[in-house]
């Protein structure tokens, strides 16, 4: 498979097993499900008697004193005691392994593609970090936003022009994640980035 650069008069070559996948939606859905139940935190936790600290003695023998009868000032019947069936840490972790993770990327990827949504650079920079020149060097493509940016190294410009506008996203290599793409409507990616895409990927 091949796509056409567009600040050069040449196509650049794809892997058909990175970019030329059937799109999978049930995987997608899986790994999403996964990624965002991975980040999700369950902090509410109320002790119950056995993490309330104290001592663990009798308060006073079981017969004779005319009282109720008690085994613990840890009991939930007590002030300072222990919550009944309070709330603990759950944890939502929900585990992919590295194979769904990758086709997962490669099928999104390669649905990008077949819609036409990828466009590739040789190198998509801006002379200084202005969000004028950011916004015209994307008129200039009819993209107005929605789209993400992906360069082989750490644009300094790019990524301060791109701080004030909403959903334009500037991501780079090597510190990428591929399902963070599935949000925008358009991918702007160099030909180093791909290539390292399918290094990792195939």
């Amino acid at each position: 498979m091949e796509l056409s650069i567009n600040d050069d008069k040449y196509n650049i070559s794809l892997l058909d097993t990175v970019f030329n996948i059937k799109f999978n939606e049930s995987l997608i859905h899986q790994v999403f499900t996964s990624y965002k139940l991975n980040s999700k935190k369950g902090t509410k936790f109320n002790k119950n008697r056995s993490n309330v600290s104290g001592s663990n003695k009798k308060p006073w023998k079981q017969k004779g004193t005319g009282k109720a009868r008690s085994g613990s000032k840890k009991s939930p019947i007590w002030r300072s005691g222990g919550v009944t069936f309070g709330s603990q840490f759950i944890s939502y972790k929900k585990k992919i392994n590295k194979k769904m993770y990758n086709l997962a990327c490669k099928s999104i990827l390669s649905e990008f593609i077949r819609n036409n949504n990828i466009l590739v650079f040789n190198n998509f920079s801006i002379e200084i970090s202005k969000t004028k020149l950011l916004i015209e060097k994307l008129k200039n493509l009819n993209i107005n936003n929605n789209v993400i940016i992906i360069t082989h190294f750490k644009d300094i410009n790019l990524i301060r022009a791109s701080n004030n506008l909403y959903k334009v996203n500037i991501e780079y290599i090597p510190n990428i994640n591929i399902l963070n793409v599935i949000n925008f409507s358009k991918i702007i990616i160099t030909t180093e980035s791909i290539k390292y895409l399918e290094k990792i990927l195939s």
